[in-house]
């Protein structure tokens, strides 16, 4: 069977300009520079030679090399930082610009969730622009009638339909907006970062729907920084790195390998002292049950978070935090060094200081983490420091799951709780305790 989507060889070419700085100069200077320019100018414009410019160009590859395929009904994530190629990338198998040098061959109807809300007419209403909006995203008006009710029951704005879109709130008008753009029926949709719209409770509707395009056989490529939501949606990913495919693989390999990429293998992590932050994250690591630095503990093994952290001006309501995400980019849980001591928000003064937390044995779940490690100031909020520093393993040594049965327990925790169970003749015996 042929593929839906075939991609050989792509690359885009930009070209960036940079404008050369001048040194500073007095008015004279200026004055007499011009003249000299204005002169040179009619010099070059008499013999017929080019004016010198003062403009340079540099060549930049957004995409180089990228190849793939894609069969009916497959869904392809696509992951990687910020000027990674991934819109690039979807601009073009959109056809809304053209590859340097490539080709692209899709086989039918393609729809691009690229911007949500383009088109969009602040003077006309919801109901008015449901229509404008499908005619540009490419449906009949027919099309659009037949699906107007359940548009509208999608995007939770029925009150407001009659009601021009200016008075909308950023929210409403995302939701329309997504709502319109999701009910099209192309054979190929592609969606670039559309899937964070409105709340939690449209966002789950969102990936729905997104869901249901792949089960009735269309094929699906999303880019997205929301990991769990690629991990959701789609078998396969790329990982794309300075416009070049690194990693092709199942969405759960590529996003591990995505995350461990950005990290090293230190078991303690180290930055140099900056005396032009107000204050600065030094040294992190964790330390197992004989207090060393480690990066392997076992299920049932206490460990030790240590942060150490300079403060070279005077502070005060701040609080350092730390966060513990999953291999997924998941957050499983966070704390602060506030929480159970509210006098930490009062002054810091300048110094060299050392904080360590406890995470309890029996607790996480067998697997990888990260730690994201933070310094946030009130009133008014500001991050004055925040480092991305250690993977460390949960062995799955001890675990409950794999002592009782051998297999593993899914989910972030694991922990070992206690259960009360009592017995009686019948239900009126039974005494809460």
């Amino acid at each position: 069977m042929s593929p839906v989507i075939k991609v050989e060889n792509l690359s885009k070419r930009y070209f960036i300009s940079h404008q050369k700085r001048e040194p500073y100069l007095a008015l004279r200077d200026v004055l007499a520079t011009g003249a000299k320019r204005f002169g040179n100018r009619l010099t070059h414009l008499f013999s017929g030679k080019q004016s010198p410019s003062i403009t340079t160009r540099e060549e930049f590859w957004a995409l180089k090399n990228v190849n793939f395929e894609l069969s009916q009904g497959e869904s392809l994530g696509i992951i990687g930082r910020n000027g990674a190629g991934k819109s690039t990338l979807l601009k073009i198998l959109s056809r809304i610009t053209e590859p340097t040098t490539g080709r692209i061959t899709l086989r039918g109807r393609v729809a691009s969730l690229l911007e949500v809300g383009t088109g969009f007419h602040p003077e006309l209403t919801g109901k008015e622009n449901i229509f404008l909006n499908g005619v540009i995203l490419g449906m009949g008006r027919a099309e659009i009638e037949r699906k107007f009710d359940e548009i509208v029951a999608f995007s939770g704005v029925e009150k407001f339909l009659d009601t021009p879109v200016k008075h909308y709130s950023s929210g409403m008008r995302v939701r329309l907006a997504f709502s319109v753009a999701a009910h099209l029926e192309p054979d190929i949709l592609v969606v670039d970062e559309v899937l964070s719209v409105g709340d939690l409770d449209f966002q789950q509707k969102c990936v729905g729907k997104m869901e249901g395009a792949t089960k009735d056989g269309r094929t699906v490529i999303v880019v997205s920084h929301d990991l769990a939501a690629v991990q959701r949606l789609c078998n396969r990913s790329l990982l794309l790195e300075q416009g070049s495919v690194v990693v092709d693989s199942n969405t759960d390999e590529v996003i591990r390998h995505y995350v461990s990429r950005r990290l090293d293998e230190r078991s303690v992590y180290e930055q140099a002292s900056n005396k032009e932050k107000t204050v600065n994250l030094r040294k992190v690591f964790l330390a197992n049950s004989h207090g060393t630095p480690s990066l392997e503990f076992r299920y049932d093994e206490q460990i030790t978070l240590v942060v150490e952290y300079e403060v070279n001006k005077t502070l005060k309501d701040c609080c350092i935090w730390f966060g513990l995400r999953t291999m997924q980019d998941v957050l499983a849980f966070g704390s602060a060094d506030i929480d159970v001591d509210a006098s930490m928000l009062g002054e810091r003064s300048p110094g060299y200081y050392r904080t360590s937390v406890v995470l309890s044995e029996s607790w996480l779940n067998a697997g990888q983490y990260v730690t994201v490690i933070g310094i946030t100031k009130y009133n008014p909020l500001q991050e004055l420091d925040r480092v991305e520093a250690l993977r460390f393993t949960i062995l799955d040594v001890g675990t409950p799951e794999k002592l009782r049965t051998g297999n593993f327990r899914p989910g972030i925790l694991q922990p070992l709780m206690t259960w009360t169970t009592s017995q009686a003749q019948d239900k009126a015996d039974l005494v809460e305790k």
